[in-house]
C-alpha cells in the first residue's frame, strides 16, 4: 500500500494554550487538519478543488495520544500520512513532533467518508484513488 505524505511546521501561538501555557489538546486536532490540507494540495488535489469537483471529506473517526505538552511559542512538526482504506474511505495518521528535541507530543488517525454534492457516500474520484492505494 502507497502512502502520500507530508511535513508541516506550526508555531504555537498564545490563543492555543491554558492558562499555564500548555497548548490546549483540541487544538492538536486543528494542526491535523493543517496536515492533511498540506498534503493532499501537494498531492494536487486541494480542499477547494475537491470541493468544486463535487467530492466532501467529512471526519467519521477522529483519535490521539498525547505523549507530551506543546507550550506557547514552540515549533512543531505535523507529520502526516495518508492511505486508502477502502473505495470510499481515507485514513491520516499524524504525528506531532517538536523538532528542536525530537520528542512525538502526540500522535493521532482521522477516518473520512466521500460524500458528493447531495452528501451521499460515492467512490472517490479515480485520479486520487490513484494517489492513495
Amino acid at each position: 500500500m502507497s502512502r502520500l505524505s507530508s511535513v508541516s511546521r506550526v508555531r504555537v501561538r498564545y490563543a492555543e494554550t491554558d492558562q499555564m501555557g500548555v497548548v490546549y489538546y483540541a487544538n492538536y486536532f486543528v494542526w491535523f487538519e493543517v496536515g492533511r490540507t498540506d498534503l493532499l494540495r501537494g498531492a494536487g488535489w486541494s480542499y477547494r478543488e475537491m470541493e468544486h469537483d463535487g467530492y466532501s471529506l467529512p471526519v467519521i473517526d477522529a483519535q490521539c495520544t498525547y505523549r507530551g505538552s506543546a507550550k506557547y511559542d514552540d515549533e512543531v512538526e505535523v507529520r502526516t500520512t495518508g492511505s486508502a482504506i477502502s473505495p470510499v474511505r481515507l485514513q491520516f495518521s499524524y504525528e506531532v513532533v517538536r523538532p528542536v528535541d525530537h520528542v512525538t507530543l502526540a500522535t493521532g488517525t482521522t477516518v473520512h467518508a466521500t460524500l458528493d454534492r447531495t452528501g451521499r457516500p460515492c467512490r472517490l474520484p479515480e485520479r486520487v484513488r490513484a494517489l492513495f492505494s
